[in-house]
């Protein structure tokens, strides 16, 4: 088992910026992946970032690129998602994930995660 949670999610203006936060409990050393996807009202859910427990590879959706930044402490078990130059299209509610298997492993696929948090609210303004 492991736990998600996530936090620091909140209404900023466009162009501000944010740190999401998502703590791992449990057999957090099961894990081989932690991405973040995130989902606007009657939108689908949508990869937006994932980084590889060991390893350190990354990988991002093309229109966060250069704006979004994930990054991990493994020691205190978080991953991190800074949000900058926030746009009003990047409000929806962010749900950090956890997959345990690295085989077969495709980062962007919602399928390919074991565990999710309750997610986070983002909130942009014009």
């Amino acid at each position: 088992q492991v736990q998600l949670v996530e936090s620091g999610g909140g209404l900023v203006q466009a162009g501000g910026s944010l740190r999401l936060s998502c703590a791992a409990s449990g057999r957090t050393s099961t894990v081989y992946s932690m991405g973040w996807f995130r989902q606007a009202p009657g939108k689908e859910r949508e990869f937006v970032a994932a980084h590889a427990w060991y390893g350190g590879s990354t990988y991002y959706k093309e229109s966060v690129k250069g704006r979004f930044t994930i990054s991990r402490d493994y020691a205190k078990k978080m991953v991190y998602l800074q949000v900058n130059s926030l746009k009003p299209e990047d409000t929806a509610v962010y749900y950090c994930a956890a997959r345990i298997s690295g085989v077969d492993y495709t980062p962007s696929s919602t399928y390919g995660y074991d565990y999710w948090g309750q997610g986070t609210q983002v909130t942009v303004s014009p």
